[in-house]
């Protein structure tokens, strides 16, 4: 193989002037490959010869020390000029790996010793020391605080996954801080006059209490001072400010050696406008009558950073409770989202999309997220109160307030935007929370954090902003955070005397038995009774909002133990939106839901997104069915898959009802949509049940067939429980008579059949003849049937008759040759009196005995079989005039007659409410109580189910639904006998 040249060998290891490189390379000594590690190789091979470094001698002729050597001349300016400045600040840099973690990580205590060993020339003997020797003193502390910078970033450059050691790097980086701020402190007290009259302290917030301080960042403090006997609060207070800004010039004013980074004090009480150092008692005085919510979330990571240990644990144990509390204040979850979204709002345009920190996706999306977490719940639950963000996310995800992919999502994204801040500080040991723009600089970084090159960064900076951003909307602002934080902490811990109590002052009837189920949803250690214990208490109080809370409660357990560990269900209540709270609702409003969601546990996510609970289109419904049926050949495998989308499609509807997002003629479109796509495919199991049984080439005809609907279904009217009222029609030859009524029967045995889902209702008794007649005839039979035979209520079945299953061509057909039919030219005055005649007969005969008429919402005055029949009596007298008559739903008939002034427009209003009323009554009785059959069109009695029936209804007291109803039953009523009985 070819060798290649020292310019080949330059470029491959990242040079971008290899031809220049190659001659400084041979200068040095330096092999290329020394910099195939280094952010930018030209610029660290530049920095080599500007300090005389080589391959030869020095630092760069020991092995271990020179990667760390060249990574950080080719990423920090600022510590080549450090390096230029105290060359025996290279020494640093050696020694074995083990050796260098050891130096690069040093505890606070060895911080501070080692701290106090540079300076104690200028404090042995008092410090003393002259005021231009003084100089030297504060050059020596910002010499050392360098140097110790050099040592760590020579190991965290050269680390194999920096990812992974970043929270010890940064609470290296804390430590240090800390300790510069007593060797500040200390010197400051030489030269301050009665400086040991006072106890002085100083209190770390931000990341540098938080044990979690970048390469370059602000230094947020508090300063706390406290007079020794002898002398006066005043005094102290002089004393103690005269500490700070001195203490404060020391590290951060103008010197020979460069400033180290700026002391913030604005986050001190009254900020900017308060005083700069304060008692302890001033401080907690001001923290109990004036700080706003914010300054608490500031102190979960107060930390003793310097002076007075013991008066600084005062100040944190005397702050500690109002920090755990802070989320009891009014309003605490709101004003942090608030405060998250002002802090947007201040990035100048031009920095929105680069901003590491505060950006959408930044560094403060994941610690807004874990403080607000930690702020609710910590209350209650000491595991989680860490004030360093990665260890409080572990704890999180351990405690189940965050699921593990989350957390491990969050963590990951977490430290490689610190890791990216850090890598961008360290250039001129500056803030740098934005990213550049130019693409040496941006090459610079990539290279930094072992990607190609600055397309790749840019990539992943905007993947991972994307990523944190969903996972900060979808934690911080769950419905979850704010209901708990209204919560007491009692509440929160569920403990029994408390909970007891609470449960009965928000309408729990049986507070024991409440009990019972939150002990057994939340005893043990597992992560499901762990995440029961965070939604308990606030689902406590969602089950009371609605009618029988108890019953949400006990529906919940039952749901829950059907559930047993598996995975999702938890976690999506936990973090799911809406979804907990919607859950909590509809289990305390409907016996119908808590009933059957158990029997699919998946529509339970239905409930975090309006669009899954919005009723599916019957051509949707077509398509799901034939995808359903391409992988299903038996009869009743593709029987029981129509009445199962049905069923699904049903207990969608429910849900969204319950929930007040589907109105009465919204729902009954769903439900007829479902159920016609039931009738499709038991048309299609029916021909395959028939071949089967009659397996002969000439015993399965090829005959047209179709499902005609007649009623609510085919009026599209169908509620929770109606009949599917049908006719079979076929054309073919006559021989094919048997094989017509065999396809018939075999499609009303299968859809009787439940095969764990509910079976459809199918009546046929409304076909000629009745029960008598032939189940399903041909379609010159019906024409001729009703030419000859039909009586005048047959007519009036036809109106709504319309095509729902088989073939569509054939229910054309059919439909045009009733036309004539249903729509006549003439319509005597005997068969208006056979319409009447027969209409008095059904309300005498078909309420059940005991049940007063008033509350038989479809049979009694102003029901819907009231308004049903007037508007179809008006079909049959002028349809044939007016087309637009010619429809099959009641609701269109009756504007459609308002339309044509056949009906005044007051009885329009009267019928079309009156009509609306019954029957959502009728799906809000269903969806309450669950029950079927006859009982479905009455008014519960039961006080509770109608309180339940209210709420579904959106209406706060039952009382008012069923005034409402009344009025509007009285007014159909009178509208009905005018319109359809003829009496003035």
């Amino acid at each position: 193989m070819r060798r290649l040249t020292l310019v080949q060998r330059a470029r491959r290891s990242g040079f971008t002037a290899p031809e220049r490189a190659a001659a400084e390379l041979e200068a040095g000594a330096w092999q290329p490959e020394d910099f195939t590690h280094v952010a930018d190789p030209d610029r660290a091979l530049a920095a080599c010869a500007r300090l005389g470094l080589s391959r030869r001698e020095g630092v760069g002729c020991d092995a271990a020390a020179r990667p760390r050597l060249l990574a950080v001349l080719g990423l920090s300016t600022a510590l080549a000029d450090h390096l230029a400045r105290h060359p025996e600040a290279a020494r640093a840099l050696c020694g074995s790996t083990e050796e260098a973690e050891a130096r690069a990580l040093l505890s606070e205590a060895e911080e501070r010793a080692a701290m106090r060993t540079a300076l104690e020339p200028w404090l042995a003997g008092g410090g003393r020391a002259a005021s231009g020797e003084f100089q030297d003193a504060i050059a020596a502390l910002r010499a050392h605080y360098y140097t110790r910078i050099l040592s760590l970033a020579g190991w965290d450059l050269t680390l194999p996954d920096p990812l992974i050691r970043l929270p010890e790097v940064a609470a290296a980086l804390s430590n240090l801080a800390c300790a510069t701020l007593e060797g500040a402190l200390q010197l400051a007290r030489t030269r301050v006059p009665d400086a040991h009259d006072i106890d002085f302290t100083i209190i770390a917030l931000g990341k540098t209490g938080g044990g979690e301080l970048n390469y370059a960042s602000d230094v947020d403090v508090v300063y706390i001072t406290e007079p020794r006997p002898g002398v006066s609060e005043a005094r102290a207070l002089e004393i103690g400010t005269a500490l700070a800004t001195t203490l404060a010039g020391y590290i951060s004013a103008p010197g020979p050696e460069s400033a180290l980074w700026t002391i913030d004090t604005a986050l001190r009480p009254e900020g900017g406008t308060g005083s700069l150092v304060r008692t302890l008692a001033s401080h907690l005085d001001y923290y109990a009558s004036w700080a706003q919510s914010w300054e608490f979330q500031a102190l979960l990571k107060a930390r003793v950073a310097a002076g007075n240990r013991e008066l600084g644990e005062n100040y944190l144990r005397a702050t500690r409770p109002l920090v755990w509390n802070a989320a009891s204040r009014e309003n605490f979850v709101t004003d942090a989202r608030v405060m998250r979204t002002r802090v947007e709002s201040h990035i100048p345009t031009a920095q929105r999309e680069r901003h590491i920190k505060l950006g959408t996706g930044g560094l403060r999306d994941v610690e807004f997220t874990v403080q607000l977490l930690q702020l609710v719940h910590g209350r209650v639950d000491t595991t989680i109160r860490s004030a360093t963000t990665t260890t409080a996310l572990a704890s999180l995800s351990e405690g189940g307030y965050i699921s593990r992919t989350h957390a491990a999502r969050l963590d990951h994204h977490y430290r490689w935007l610190r890791c990216l801040e850090h890598r961008a500080q360290m250039v001129r040991l500056r803030r740098a929370a934005v990213l550049p723009t130019r693409e040496d600089d941006l090459r610079r970084l990539a290279r930094s954090l072992a990607l190609p090159d600055a397309t790749a960064l840019l990539d992943t900076f905007a993947r991972v902003r994307r990523e944190v951003r969903e996972l900060h909307q979808d934690i911080f602002y769950r419905p979850l955070l704010p209901a708990a934080a209204q919560l007491s902490a009692d509440d929160i811990s569920l403990a029994p005397e408390a909970a007891r109590s609470r449960l009965a002052s928000i309408g729990y009837r049986d507070p024991a038995g409440a009990l019972r189920h939150i002990r057994a949803l939340t005893e043990g250690n597992s992560r499901r009774a762990a995440i029961a214990r965070q939604l308990l208490p606030v689902m406590l109080g969602w089950f009371a909002e609605g009618p029988e809370p108890d019953a949400g409660l006990l529906a919940f357990r039952v749901l829950s133990e059907k559930m047993g560990d598996t995975s999702w269900y938890m976690r999506t209540l936990r973090d799911g939106g809406p979804v907990a709270h919607r859950l909590a609702l509809i289990l305390a409003r409907s016996r119908f839901l808590a009933r059957d969601i158990p029997e699919l546990p998946e529509s339970i996510a239905w409930l975090g997104d309006d669009g899954e609970l919005a009723p599916r289109s019957a051509d949707a419904l077509r398509g799901e069915l034939d995808a359903l049926l391409e992988r299903r050949s038996q009869p009743e495998e593709i029987a029981g898959a129509g009445r199962w989308l049905r069923w699904r499609e049903v207990l969608r509807t429910a849900m969204a009802q319950a929930l007040g997002l589907l109105g009465p003629d919204d729902v009954a479109g769903a439900v007829s949509n479902a159920v016609e796509c039931a009738v499709e495919a038991g048309v299609r199991a029916a021909r395959c049940a028939v071949v089967a049984e009659h397996d002969g080439a000439d015993s399965h005809p090829d005959i047209s067939f179709a499902v005609i609907g007649l009623g609510s279904l085919g009026g599209r009217e169908c509620g929770y429980t109606s009949d599917a009222d049908v006719m079979f029609v076929w054309d073919g030859p006559e021989t094919a008579a048997g094989y017509a009524d065999a396809l018939a029967r075999a499609f009303m045995r299968l859809e009787q059949e439940t095969g764990g889902v509910p079976p459809l209702a199918v009546d046929a008794d409304m076909r000629p003849e009745g029960r008598s007649g032939p189940l399903a005839r041909r379609l010159d039979s019906y024409a001729e049937y009703y030419r000859t035979w039909a009586e005048p209520w047959e007519f009036q079945a036809l109106l709504r008759a319309r095509a729902v299953g088989g073939d569509r061509a054939l229910g054309q057909r059919f439909v045009e040759m009733i036309a004539p039919l249903r729509y006549p030219e003439h319509w005597d005055e005997a068969r208006r009196t056979a319409i009447r005649l027969m209409k008095i007969r059904v309300e005498k005969e078909r309420i059940p005995g005991g049940v007063a008429p008033a509350s038989h919402l479809k049979l009694g005055p102003g029901g819907s079989a009231d308004v049903e029949w007037t508007a179809q009596l008006l079909q049959l007298e002028h349809a044939a005039a007016y087309p637009p008559l010619r429809v099959t739903g009641t609701g269109e008939a009756l504007r459609a007659a308002g339309a044509a002034g056949l009906i005044t427009g007051a009885q329009e209003k009267a019928l079309v409410e009156g009509w609306q009323a019954a029957n959502a009554l009728r799906q809000a009785a269903f969806v309450a109580t669950g029950r079927t059959g006859s009982a479905a069109q009455v008014i519960p009695r039961d006080p509770r189910e109608r309180e339940r029936m209210a709420a579904i209804l959106g209406a706060e007291h039952a009382a008012d639904v069923l005034d409402r109803r009344a009025w509007a039953a009285r007014h159909a009523r009178a509208a009905v006998e005018y319109v359809f009985y003829g009496r003035n």
